[in-house]
């Protein structure tokens, strides 16, 4: 029986190419596996179609749209993750999931390597192996443009030589990477970090400069997961698909970014990812609301530590899951409601609400009723300010010794 090897299968040219490009080199038989997981354009059916029409001997396909929904972009929120505070993980999250399709396919077809179709400066290749290997680690990993010499000029004469059911043109611009969570875009002119993105680099966002009137969303959460947007229920999937819809046309969430990439090098990114960020935005803002203070510092510790880690590819790994626990635990009191304006590039909080809130109308309020004890407010200064004030004391007397 001949060696067989999973790949990822996108249904793009590079893929394609890839499965025949992959046979002749290894002498292997190639199983393709697509993974949706919000990406839109064509259908599974039409891509697993070309995939086997590309010489496959197997297409394996998977609408994984509400489990990314689910488990990896919820998380992802109730740690309001936020890598370099501004990119909310679009790539490195679709990828933990894609990965955990691939093992299972190679288990279920008796593959014994696994590829992809990253380069070797990216990121990518990092999550996808690292990821490999902890859910298989009897799997090997291969990734053509890497290790099997195929350029993007290679793909284009191998499709047409061979006649593949996939259409040929010369290099796009971008780089583009797109899920439910949002969209990625690099290379071409960006490469060069003084030019400013032109208008055909976005697809998800409307500009920002001449918005249609505000609209305003009111977005119910419970324990840190949204349920509904203006009182109507909604899957994780749902509140995403249609905070990308209403939050886009208002241009928000559009992300230009110089990143520090896990290679070691520096990257220009765009991203847009108006549903994400809108929904960081209002959790953030009930989090203010019904987290006490000393655990919401130190959540934002947590956070940032686990969006380290889910960029550098760690979804599996054991701190990774230690921390899950950790933020779940902060979000069993995240209930509420959020009223988001929506308007010209911006996702602006007008209004909270909860049943577990921490606020308290007669303890903040500066008029009739005020229920805070203000004498209680000197001795708390002197105290808290104590530590403080012995060690300028120690200060002074020091320096006057060291003067005399």
């Amino acid at each position: 029986m001949k060696d067989r090897v999973v790949l990822a299968y996108s249904g793009g040219l590079d893929t394609s190419v890839a499965i025949g490009w992959i046979a002749e080199a290894t002498g292997a038989e190639v199983i393709a596996v697509a993974v949706d997981v919000g990406q839109g354009g064509e259908s599974l059916e039409t891509i697993r179609q070309r995939a086997l029409g590309c010489g496959a001997v197997e297409a394996y396909v998977a609408d994984a749209r509400d489990e990314f929904a689910e488990e990896y972009c919820m998380p992802a929120l109730k740690a309001n993750s936020l890598y370099m505070d501004a990119y909310p993980l679009v790539s490195a999250l679709s990828r933990p999931v894609i990965v955990k399709h691939l093992v299972k396919a190679a288990k279920e077809f008796g593959a014994t390597t696994v590829s992809h179709g990253c380069t070797g400066k990216g990121n990518d290749q990092v999550r996808f192996e690292v990821g490999i290997q902890t859910l298989g680690p009897d799997l090997k990993c291969i990734a053509p443009v890497r290790d099997l010499a195929l350029t993007r000029e290679k793909a284009i004469d191998y499709a047409e030589k061979n006649s593949l059911p996939i259409v040929t043109t010369k290099k796009n611009p971008f780089s583009i990477d797109q899920n439910v969570w949002g969209r990625a875009v690099e290379t071409g002119f960006l490469e060069d970090i003084w030019n400013g993105p032109t208008k055909d680099v976005y697809d998800y966002t409307a500009s920002p400069e001449f918005p249609p009137a505000p609209d305003v969303v009111t977005i119910e959460f419970k324990q840190g997961i949204p349920v509904a947007l203006d009182g109507n229920p909604v899957t994780p999937l749902q509140a995403i698909e249609e905070l990308n819809r209403r939050a886009g046309a208002q241009g928000v969430g559009r992300i230009d970014i110089v990143e520090d990439r896990l290679v070691g090098i520096k990257s220009r990114e765009i991203y847009e990812a108006p549903g994400a960020m809108a929904l960081i935005a209002a959790h953030k803002e009930l989090e203010n609301v019904t987290v006490e203070r000393e655990l919401a510092r130190f959540k934002k510790t947590v956070g940032q530590r686990w969006t380290e880690l889910v960029y550098d590819g760690q979804w599996f790994s054991p701190l990774k899951r230690s921390l899950d626990a950790f933020i779940e635990d902060t979000q069993k009191h995240v209930n509420g409601e959020i009223r988001l304006e929506l308007h010209g590039g911006r996702a602006t909080v007008q209004g909270r609400r909860s049943s577990s809130s921490l606020y308290d109308f007669n303890l903040a309020t500066y008029d009739e009723g005020d229920a805070f004890d203000q004498a209680s407010a000197r001795g708390f200064i002197d105290i808290f300010g104590l530590s403080s004030k012995v060690a300028t004391e120690r200060d002074e007397r020091v320096a006057a010794n060291e003067a005399k």
